[in-house]
């Protein structure tokens, strides 16, 4: 070591090493587990180790665990996928996601960042990098996943705040599509109609339930004498095999009126499938689904998109996808004025927002319908 080992009050140790001439900082964090630790922090000047030791004691005053091994972003991610977010009750399609996000693009880009070190524009920066080559849905998805990442380790005390939530999310915009209209989707009732799989595409058109939850359905969350149903399941590939999985919250378990002509069509499947079951014999497999193969064991959700496909070709809406279906029910119910918040009760959305964001456009029209109202009522 040289000389210069003295130091102010508090600044901690401060040297530079003879063999190198790098500066070396030193603070002292106690006993931690039965065993005196220290943080050290290196730079090129005195001044440098001063800062980094300052920055440091500012973190250990906001709660960061400065005894924490120092871990590099996908040492992290790998920890948080595999022992937090496996464990915490998150959805495996969620998870699926959440590492595809994390292989593709968090880890090539800030992999080797350490965790304690990453800044907001190293967030900046993989957001910019990836600007040009994704969807704008899935930029959004890359900043949420890390964003949700990082709140995980500021929790624990890994980082002394989540720089993710720093940076200004990328902006989705609104992707212009072709909207149902009531005309189209009476046209694709009467293609669908005396289809085995007529009463799944009702049920996405008339309550707007994902094809997961209608997969999920069984006859014991369905009352036709009362006209209601509950969604509790959904059903999921999960490793490779289709499971049922529970819906993410209570309110997602949530009690739907059933409209008459989806009770009209889970009427017809219920005969149907009763007929089925005679003509499999031993081979059925009970498993109170309402929608399965010919022998009772669950749909495989690819082929129910490509029924669909067929059946949309054959309306002639070759634009229309499964899941305008639910887009359509939202629209319609908004279009006959019922309250947006019922609208996000049914759909299951988180916030009434969502729902405004993505269905905002039907209002325009109700909005002219009220100001007619009011010109009526006053005589203007």
């Amino acid at each position: 070591m040289s000389a210069s080992r003295r130091r102010g009050h508090g600044e901690g140790a401060v040297y530079q090493r003879k063999e190198d001439g790098i500066w070396v900082g030193a603070l002292d964090l106690g006993w931690v587990e039965g065993k005196r630790r220290r943080k050290i922090v290196y730079g090129k000047t005195r001044r440098e180790v001063l800062s980094k030791l300052d920055e440091v004691r500012r973190g250990a005053e906001r709660g960061q665990n400065l005894a924490a091994r120092t871990r590099a972003l996908a040492e992290w991610l790998d920890e948080w996928l595999t022992e937090i977010k496996s464990h915490d009750g998150t959805r495996p399609t969620t998870l699926r996601r959440y590492r595809e996000i994390v292989t593709a693009h968090l880890v090539p880009e800030l992999g080797k960042v350490r965790l304690d070190r990453l800044a907001p524009r190293d967030v900046q920066r993989l957001l910019a990098a990836r600007r040009d080559t994704v969807a704008p849905a899935t930029l959004v998805k890359i900043h949420a996943v890390l964003r949700v990442a990082l709140a995980d380790a500021e929790r624990l005390d890994l980082v002394p705040r989540n720089v993710a939530r720093a940076v200004k999310g990328p902006a989705l915009g609104h992707e212009e599509r072709q909207a149902l209209t009531v005309e189209e989707a009476r046209t694709f009732l009467t293609a669908i109609e005396g289809d085995r799989l007529e009463a799944v595409f009702v049920l996405g058109l008339t309550m707007g339930l994902r094809r997961g939850e209608v997969l999920g359905l069984r006859w014991e969350d369905i009352d036709l004498d009362d006209r209601v149903l509950r969604v509790r399941r959904a059903l999921q590939r999960v490793d490779g095999a289709l499971r049922l999985v529970d819906t993410k919250t209570r309110a997602s378990r949530r009690p739907l009126p059933i409209p008459s002509m989806a009770a009209r069509a889970l009427e017809r499947r219920r005969a149907r499938q009763a007929a089925e079951r005679l003509a499999a014999g031993e081979a059925w497999q009970d498993r109170d689904l309402v929608f399965t193969t010919a022998i009772g064991t669950p749909l495989e959700p690819r082929n129910v998109n490509r029924r669909f496909e067929q059946l949309r070709r054959h309306a002639g809406l070759p634009w229309l996808r499964l899941h305008d279906l639910r887009h359509g029910c939202a629209t319609f119910l908004l279009a006959q004025g019922v309250d947006p918040r019922t609208v996000m009760e049914i759909l299951d959305h988180t916030t009434i927002r969502q729902t405004m964001d993505r269905y905002g456009h039907v209002l325009p029209e109700r909005l002219r319908a009220a100001a007619d109202a009011m010109d009526q009522a006053l005589g203007g």
